[in-house]
């Protein structure tokens, strides 16, 4: 703490003049002297003291909030709507400072790099500043200059949060099942990114290679002379902000048709490149066109692996069939901490909340809500969420909000349907069914040659207290007998996988199906027969 002593002070005054104290006490603060539980004397709500005094700690601070209120896993919706509010003010950075910082960067000053340089700003955020500026070519660009004197800033509060979640982790019951350092460390992860634009211009670069062959979503330019890690020239986008008056004004199958393509764009993102724009509020989309939105701003960005991909897609299947149980097994699928919980009651909770979408399928479904619905759920019962979903649900909620302001009909879980069956369709089609046969083979080899190792872990943890002898030619029976459970189980998982291959299909895309009816039941039969005669074949042998 001493290293950073003044602003672990000041975080501390702060949350306690805004009625933290208490608070500041349990992430191990209390040294500095505050008195826990003071309470100021005025008529607002705990959720707006938090909000104002985040916004007083600044713009690390201000970002965290803005994570926070996307994670109705963690905190009541109160807390969710008020942090949504907030907002921060950063003063203009004057020119002459800007254009020192381009010079240090690039060797020459604006005059020299660039036709025309403008020194009003077009923005200014607490990262960065951005001006309008013109190559020599007369491509028309925006000049992003980070600020000076904000990496070390921001990396002292990362230090602090840091820390702070460490010691509330060990001083606060409470916050136990939440693993706060995972997420401050994914947190600082996003910020520290944010920081270097080289990295966002790597991301904008991907982004442009994903959307290629997409005609309707816009991705600005890179231009490598001009970007540094503190400098980003990157093409301008002329356009109406998503959110402008002219645009809600526009004739309502214009704006259907507009928030249909955000809506497409998004998803494709998620379920199909797995790279996804972590921040895409009203500011970074421009309607170029009616049949075209330009996109900005790409430091923020999430990433969903291939196996998050299909553990979403089990759970959107799940709801597809209105599967309660099958939604409560996805969800325990998804969380990294895996509680022994009470899954009976963990069903009872998903199925009086899966009372209220009886008879509707995901396309019926408003998603913002459903997925506020789930992660309170999931809060109830401790359960732990993968740090990608918090800026994965953030994007979901932006997106449909601004779907909803378009067109009022708007809905995103029409949207999501299409990949949810496409996703199922191809867990079943032969190439991918055999791939994901040849995973669990290897996973059950690898079990069965690792059986005896785990043998001997397990006779040395009980050696203590328990006397266990074995001789050779006991083991090796015992071994053998282990490797023909190996390949029984193997085989039944193959049938099993089979099987649930082709339910899932049937249940996704019953129209296609028809077309793949006489070679799947051909085959289905085959594998069935060839595996059950194992089956009963070793069974006997054992006998």
């Amino acid at each position: 703490m001493s290293n950073h002593f003044e602003r672990y002070a000041e975080v501390a005054e702060i949350l306690a003049r805004h009625g933290f104290g208490s608070l500041a006490t349990r992430m191990g603060l209390g040294r500095l002297h505050l008195l826990p539980g003071t309470w100021p004397v005025d008529d607002l709500s705990n959720p707006e003291r938090l909000r104002r005094a985040l916004e007083e700690l600044g713009p690390t601070f201000i970002k965290l909030g803005q994570v926070l209120s996307t994670r109705p896993d963690i905190l009541p919706s109160d807390f969710l709507t008020e942090l949504s509010r907030l907002q921060t003010e950063t003063p203009q950075v004057p020119p002459e400072i800007i254009r020192s910082l381009i010079e240090q960067e690039l060797g020459a000053t604006p005059e020299e790099l660039f036709s025309t340089f403008s020194d009003v700003p077009l923005a200014s955020a607490s990262i960065g500043q951005a001006h309008a500026a013109t190559l020599h070519d007369g491509t028309a660009v925006v000049i992003k200059v980070r600020r000076p004197g904000v990496v070390a800033q921001v990396q002292e509060d990362l230090e602090i949060l840091t820390n702070l979640a460490h010691q509330a982790s060990r001083n606060w019951a409470a916050v136990a099942d939440y693993n706060l350092e995972a997420i401050a460390s994914g947190f600082a992860a996003t910020l520290r990114a944010e920081l270097d634009y080289l990295q966002e211009g790597r991301n904008a670069e991907r982004f442009a290679k994903n959307f290629a062959n997409d005609p309707s979503i816009h991705i600005p330019r890179i231009f490598w002379p001009t970007t540094t890690s503190r400098v980003l020239t990157i093409e301008r986008i002329y356009g109406l902000k998503i959110d402008d008056d002219e645009v809600l004004g526009m004739p309502a199958a214009d704006r259907n048709r507009l928030a249909d393509l955000a809506a497409k764009a998004a998803v494709k993102m998620i379920f199909e490149d797995g790279f996804f724009h972590a921040d895409p509020h009203p500011g970074n989309l421009f309607v170029e066109s009616t049949a075209r939105i330009g996109l900005i701003d790409f430091g923020m960005v999430g990433e969903v692996s291939q196996e998050l991909r299909g553990r979403l897609g089990n759970l959107l299947m799940a709801f597809n069939v209105n599967d309660p149980d099958r939604i409560g097994r996805a969800l325990l699928e998804l969380s990294v901490n895996r509680p022994v919980a009470d899954r009976d009651h963990l069903r009872q909770d998903v199925l009086r909340f899966m009372e209220q979408y009886q008879g509707r399928q995901l396309g019926q479904i408003e998603i913002s809500p459903l997925i506020r619905q789930i992660l309170a759920i999931l809060r109830n019962h401790h359960v732990q969420l993968p740090s990608e979903i918090a800026m994965l649900t953030k994007m979901i909620f932006m997106t449909e909000g601004m779907g909803a302001r378009l067109n009022p009909n708007f809905n995103l879980g029409t949207v999501i349907k299409p990949y949810a069956r496409k996703m199922t369709f191809e867990r079943a089609i032969p190439r991918n069914l055999i791939r994901n046969l040849s995973q669990w083979g290897l996973e059950a080899a690898d079990l069965g040659a690792n059986l005896p190792d785990k043998i001997r872990r397990l006779l040395d943890v009980l050696d203590d207290g328990v006397e266990v002898h074995l001789r050779s030619e006991e083991l090796v029976p015992l071994v053998s007998r282990a490797e023909r459970i190996g390949n029984r189980l193997v085989a039944g998982m193959i049938v099993a996988a089979f099987v649930r291959g082709i339910g899932e299909l049937t249940a996704a895309d019953q129209e296609r199906l028809r077309t793949w009816q006489n070679a799947l039941v051909a085959g289905g039969s085959g594998v069935v027969t060839a595996l059950g005669s194992y089956l009963v074949w070793t069974a006997r042998r054992r006998k």
